[in-house]
């Protein structure tokens, strides 16, 4: 079993096992479903409303040299630099470098999860940058020195009575459990990262090729600030962000709300379209936008799974799905978890390595379902079975079936191994009652019927 998986399942064991953890998931999961349902009634034909952005996607998708081409171009156009990453590596280095060209010592980021893909923090502390996370989640996360549990809730599995002690901890403040007390207390130390900051940086959720513009939605109006003050804005971005025309958001805006929040509309939405213009109050002097593929392109070319590009982002799929409600968002480990993550992380990871997670479903469909861009995941995870299965397999599966194909070809070898199987069945770990180590018993949550005493063939002779 390679690293990822066995952390994979020894995290996913864990979590499992932890009550508490289970029902602090389930009650915020239960009270966003109770809004998300709510807002989703007011829409007059939902499926129609999916079925709309699902072709607006793929039109997005499926044309997307012509529509980055288009949108770098309007862009540069009002003087922002457009710079392209094939690789998350490349990334690193265009940003780290154009930190160092400005001399920048602290950076204030709203919330990323490209960078989180790259990781780019740690890139950015390790060259010597300050770097301090604006978003109220991504903050609390940082602090705690872990990644986002969530897409759209990082400190979904913390209780209140947990971030003050960590404030108390790390801040300084005074312990308290009031939620409001709480948001005062990280406002009071973000508000001064945000004067100091040489450079915000920021995601984006859409990027419209019409006119070239940055599209960010957001809550707590963070990434206004982030964008705002410092006098240098870096935007990293996934190529697959793109959307034709500033009129499609009429769509997407209420459908990312409505599914990752329970929102009619999000309390924020920002467009970013370069430096700042004469007679403009605030904004950067200099606008940067780095347009990333870290093997996006790979997934373009693969014409079975390519509408996995289509997704928003907004969090539902994980929602939904059984599995990341019993194990969480950090037993995946890798910033894209869920159905989405396992359907999109063996292409930006590799196959062999992420294959694991393709088999953590249930396979029950409710996550293509929620899925407001019709993106078809459950069968998605079928597919990446199916491939991982037709990849080069360890030497002890080759070794296995060798031995399966000879024996099932030699009908005297096959019967010589059902006596053999009859007597060894109680040494065997897959068997109920093993006197192996039960750890590694398959039977631990399903039954393996033991081998009959006797088989209908020799059944049929006794009859003769």
């Amino acid at each position: 079993m390679n690293t990822s998986a066995r952390q994979f399942k020894e995290q996913a064991t864990l979590l499992t096992q932890d009550l508490r953890h289970r029902q602090l998931i389930q009650t915020a999961i239960g009270k966003y479903e109770v809004v998300r349902d709510r807002v989703r009634s007011r829409y007059q034909d939902w499926n129609a409303a999916r079925q709309a952005a699902a072709e607006i996607k793929w039109e997005a998708v499926n044309h997307l040299d012509e529509h980055l081409t288009r949108f770098a171009t309007q862009l540069e156009a009002r003087g922002a630099k457009v710079h392209w990453a094939s690789t998350g590596a490349q990334a690193r280095e265009i940003i780290t470098n154009l930190l160092r060209e400005k001399q920048a010592r602290s950076i204030i980021k709203s919330k990323a999860m490209t960078s989180e893909e790259i990781h780019l923090n740690a890139a950015l502390e390790q060259a010597g940058f300050e770097v301090v996370e604006s978003d109220l989640g991504e903050f609390i996360v940082q602090l705690r020195k872990e990644p986002p549990y969530h897409i759209v809730f990082p400190a979904m599995h913390l209780t209140r009575h947990q971030i003050s002690e960590l404030f108390t901890r790390e801040l300084g403040s005074a312990p308290t459990a009031d939620p409001e007390e709480l948001t005062l207390i990280a406002r009071r130390v973000l508000r001064q990262k945000y004067v100091r900051a040489d450079v915000g940086f920021t995601g984006a959720n859409f990027a419209i090729a019409e006119t070239g513009m940055i599209s960010i939605t957001e809550n707590e109006g963070n990434a206004r600030l982030t964008a705002a003050l410092p006098q240098v804005m870096v935007t990293l971005l996934g190529i697959e962000k793109i959307l034709p025309r500033l009129e499609d958001l009429a769509l997407f805006l209420p459908m990312l709300a409505t599914v990752g929040a329970g929102q009619g509309l999000t309390c924020y939405n920002s467009f970013y379209g370069g430096p700042r213009r004469p007679g403009e109050p605030d904004g950067p002097e200099e606008y940067h936008v780095v347009l990333l593929d870290n093997r996006r392109t790979e997934l373009l070319a693969d014409a079975e799974q390519r509408d996995s590009l289509h997704c928003i982002r907004c969090g539902g799929c994980l929602n939904v799905c059984p599995i990341y409600r019993n194990v969480g968002g950090h037993s995946y480990g890798t910033t894209y978890s869920g159905p989405v993550g396992s359907v999109i992380t063996p292409h930006l990871r590799g196959l062999l390595e992420w294959k694991h997670l393709s088999y953590a479903s249930s396979l029950c469909g409710a996550c293509t379902d929620i899925c407001p861009v019709k993106i078809d995941l459950h069968h998605h995870l079928l597919q990446n079975r199916r491939n991982a299965s037709a990849s080069k397999p360890s030497r002890l599966e080759r070794l296995a079936f060798k031995v399966f194909a000879y024996v099932i070809n030699r009908p005297g070898c096959y019967a010589l191994v059902k006596k053999v199987g009859r007597m060894a069945q109680r040494l065997h770990p897959l068997v109920k009652g093993s006197r192996l180590d039960p750890a590694y018993a398959w039977t631990k949550t399903r039954d393996l019927p033991p081998i009959a005493k006797q088989t209908f063939k020799e059944y049929w002779s006794s009859r003769k």
